[in-house]
C-alpha cells in the first residue's frame, strides 16, 4: 500500500494529517508509527550515513569529463590539484559548508525511504537546495512531489550586508581580498631576516593565537597548543623555525601589535627560535600570481561546468545543496585566497635551508593541502600532523572516502608523512575512519598536560559539600558565533529556573567574544583565564556542541551539559559518552544543570588522552637518539 509522507523541516510541531510525519531536524523521540526523526536515523546508522557521504565526495572528484578526472582538470601544480583546496574536499560541516548537515539528512532519508512504496512526497521547508533534492528523488522513484514554502526567518544582516551576499562570488572576491590584505600589510618582511638566515632543521607551522599573554608581553613565545615542548627543544639544542598564521584576537588586535611582538620573540630566540607569519611574504609579485592562478582556474571551471552538472547518476541526489560550494571555490573568494597561501608557502620554504623535520596543526583546512605539497616537493624532510585536540566523529574535515589514501602518483590527496595522534580516542578515531595505521604514531596531548591526577584530586577537593551553596556554572563558548548565540539565549532561557544565586562564568572562544551587558538578566563574569583554572571554580559545565573545552571538563572529572543544536550534526566530541548530557530546550538545560552538579566523578583521562608532562614521545620523535 502506497503511503503519503510530509517531511517537515519547519519550526515547532508538524501539522497532524493522513501522512507519515519525517521530521528534517527534530530529535523527538515520538513513539507512534507515523513519525520518523532524521536526526534519530542519523545516530542509529551513523557509519552507513557517513560512508555514503565520504564516497560522493570522493566520486564526484574521479568524475570523468573528456576523458580525464575532475581532480586532474584542476590540477595546479605537478600533482597537485586545486581540488583538494575546494569547499567540497574539504567537509567543513559545522562552519564553512553548513549545507552539509542537509545531504548528510537526505542519505538518512534515502536509506528509510528503502523498499517502502511513496506515492507522493510533501516537503514543508524554505529550503530550494532541499526542495529541488527531493524533487530529483522523486522523478527518479516514480513519486509524486509537492514543495509547501514556509516563510524564511527574519534575516537580521544589514541591507548592505545583504545586497553584497547577493553579488556573484566572482565580483566579491576582489574586495574580500582587499578586506583581508589590507589589515596585514604592516607584516610584510617582519623576521624575513631571520628566516633567511637559520640554521633551524625544524619547522613548526602554528596559529599566532592562544598565546600566553603574560609571556607574549614579556617577548617571550609561549602558546597552549604546543605546552613547553619548545622550551624542551630549546634546552636540548634544537634550533626551530616557526611560522605563524595570524588571527586577530584581544591580545594582538592588529597587525602592528603582531609585529612588535614577533620581533620581542626573535630577540628573546637569538637564533635558537625564529618567528614569522605567514604574510611576511605577502608582496604584489605573489597577488598578482595569484590572480592569475585564479583566473585560469576560472576558466578550467566554465569549461568543465556543464558536463559535470549533467552527470546526474553521481550528483542528482545532493548536488544541488553542495553547487554553491563549487561555485565559492572556483569562481570565488575561497579559491583566490587559497591560491594565495599555495603561493605564499612556496616562497616561504623556498628561502630555508633543507629543514629534518616539520610539525603543523593539522585540521584538514584548504591551505594544509597547499603545505603540505609545498614542503615535499621542496625537497624537505619528515612532515608531521599533529591534530591539536579531539577529532569529533561528525567533524567529516578528518574523514574521507578509504579509496583516498590508496597512491596512484597523479594528484594524490596530500598526506604528511606522520599524523601525531594525542591519545587513544583520537588514535581509534582515525584508524576506525581507515587512515593508514603505518602512518600514525601516539604522543602526549599538549593542550591536554594540565589534566594529571593532581588537578583531577584537587578539583574533586573543592566541591561544595552542601546543598546551599551557590551553583557554579562554567560556560565554555564557541567558535561560531550564532552557536555561542543560541548556547547564551538557551542560558537566559534556563536561568528562570536555576537557584538565584546561580553563578555563571563565561569562558568565550578567543575568536567570539560574548559581553556581560548583552546578557542582563544573567549573574554571570566573563574571563579569559585559561580553562584548566577555571574548572577549579564550578560544579558543572555547559558547553557548546562542538567546543573541545567541554573534554577539558570531562577529563577533569567536572558534569558537563552540551547543547543539541537541532540545526546540525552533533558535532561535540563528547558524543557517544553516556554520562554526557545533550539539551535543547532552557527547561531540560535547568535539570541537567541541577541534576549533574551532584553526580558521581570517575576517571576519564586514559580513555582520552596520553598524559605525561616529560614528553617522551614528542622528544622521541622530533630529536630521536638525543631524547
Amino acid at each position: 500500500m502506497s503511503e503519503v509522507v510530509l517531511i517537515w523541516d519547519g519550526e515547532g510541531s508538524a501539522p497532524e494529517g493522513n501522512w507519515t510525519k519525517v521530521l528534517w531536524r527534530s530529535y523527538s523521540d515520538a513513539k507512534d508509527k507515523y513519525t520518523t526523526s532524521i536526526p534519530v536515523l542519523i545516530g542509529e546508522n551513523a557509519d552507513i550515513i557517513k560512508d555514503r557521504y565520504l564516497a560522493w565526495v570522493y566520486e564526484l572528484g574521479e568524475i570523468h569529463i573528456d576523458g580525464k578526472r575532475l581532480v586532474d582538470h584542476l590540477e595546479v601544480r605537478p600533482d597537485f590539484s586545486f581540488w583538494w583546496m575546494t569547499l567540497i574536499a574539504e567537509k567543513c560541516n559545522w562552519a564553512k559548508s553548513p549545507q552539509i548537515t542537509d545531504a548528510i539528512r537526505f542519505i538518512a532519508f534515502e536509506h528509510w525511504m528503502y523498499g517502502r512504496s511513496v506515492n507522493r512526497v510533501i516537503l514543508a521547508s524554505e529550503n530550494a537546495s532541499l526542495a529541488q533534492c527531493i524533487r530529483l528523488w522523486c522523478r527518479g522513484h516514480g513519486s509524486s512531489f509537492e514543495w509547501r514554502f514556509l516563510k524564511k526567518k527574519k534575516n537580521i544582516k544589514s541591507i548592505h550586508k545583504r545586497l553584497f551576499n547577493a553579488l556573484p562570488h566572482l565580483i566579491k572576491a576582489f574586495p574580500l581580498l582587499l578586506q583581508y590584505l589590507i589589515p596585514r600589510w604592516p607584516l610584510r618582511g617582519i623576521g624575513m631576516d631571520a628566516w633567511c638566515k637559520t640554521t633551524g632543521r625544524a619547522t613548526f607551522l602554528s596559529y599566532f593565537f592562544n598565546l600566553v599573554p603574560e609571556a607574549a608581553k614579556a617577548g617571550i613565545f609561549e602558546s597552549r597548543y604546543w605546552a613547553h615542548l619548545p622550551d624542551i627543544l630549546k634546552n636540548k639544542g634544537c634550533q626551530t623555525n616557526w611560522i605563524h598564521l595570524y588571527i586577530p584576537d584581544s591580545l594582538h588586535p592588529k597587525a602592528e601589535n603582531v609585529a612588535e611582538t614577533i620581533h620581542q620573540f626573535n630577540k628573546e630566540g637569538r637564533g635558537i627560535q625564529v618567528h614569522v607569519t605567514l604574510d611576511t611574504f605577502l608582496d604584489l609579485k605573489v597577488i598578482l600570481k595569484s590572480v592569475h592562478e585564479w583566473i585560469h582556474i576560472i576558466l578550467i571551471g566554465c569549461r568543465v561546468q556543464k558536463k559535470l552538472f549533467s552527470q546526474e547518476q553521481i550528483l542528482a541526489n545532493i548536488f544541488p545543496l553542495l553547487r554553491d560550494d563549487w561555485y565559492k571555490s572556483v569562481f570565488g573568494y575561497e579559491g583566490l585566497l587559497n591560491l594565495l597561501f599555495l603561493n605564499l608557502f612556496e616562497v616561504a620554504f623556498s628561502l630555508l635551508p633543507k629543514q629534518n623535520k616539520g610539525v603543523f596543526l593539522q585540521e584538514n583546512q584548504p591551505w594544509e593541502y597547499a603545505f603540505i605539497h609545498t614542503w615535499k616537493i621542496m625537497g624537505h624532510g619528515q612532515l608531521i600532523g599533529a591534530p591539536h585536540t579531539t577529532v569529533p566523529y561528525w567533524d567529516l574535515r578528518s574523514f574521507f572516502d578509504k579509496r583516498s589514501y590508496i597512491r596512484t602518483g597523479k594528484n594524490d590527496l596530500p598526506l604528511p608523512d606522520l599524523v601525531a595522534l594525542n591519545g587513544k580516542a583520537a588514535l581509534d578515531t582515525y584508524l576506525n575512519g581507515g587512515y593508514p595505521k603505518v602512518n600514525t604514531v601516539e604522543v602526549e596531548a599538549l593542550r591536554y598536560l594540565h589534566l594529571d591526577d593532581e588537578a583531577v584530586t584537587k578539583l574533586g577537593n573543592e566541591l561544595p559539600e552542601s546543598s546551599d551553596c551557590s551553583l557554579r556554572v562554567l560556560v565554555l563558548g564557541d567558535y561560531v558565533l550564532k552557536n555561542t548565540q543560541r548556547q547564551m539565549h538557551l542560558l537566559e532561557l534556563g536561568s528562570a529556573f536555576l537557584p538565584p544565586k546561580t553563578i555563571f562564568i563565561i569562558k568565550p572562544h578567543p575568536a567570539c567574544p560574548i559581553h556581560e551587558e548583552d546578557y542582563p538578566v544573567l549573574r554571570m563574569l566573563v574571563t579569559m583565564e585559561p580553562v584548566s583554572d577555571l574548572l577549579e571554580k564550578c560544579d558543572v559545565a555547559f558547553t557548546s556542541n562542538m567546543t573541545s573545552a567541554a573534554v577539558d571538563a570531562y577529563c577533569a572529572n567536572v558534569p558537563v551539559v552540551s547543547v543539541l543544536d537541532p540545526d546540525t550534526l552533533n558535532v561535540s566530541p563528547l558524543n557517544g559518552c553516556e554520562d554526557v548530557i545533550f539539551i535543547s530546550t532552557p527547561e531540560e538545560l535547568a535539570e541537567a544543570l541541577l541534576g549533574t552538579a551532584s553526580s558521581s566523578r570517575g576517571q576519564k583521562i586514559s580513555s582520552y588522552f596520553t598524559i605525561d608532562a616529560g614528553l617522551i614521545r614528542w622528544k622521541k620523535l622530533l630529536l630521536g637518539g638525543s631524547a
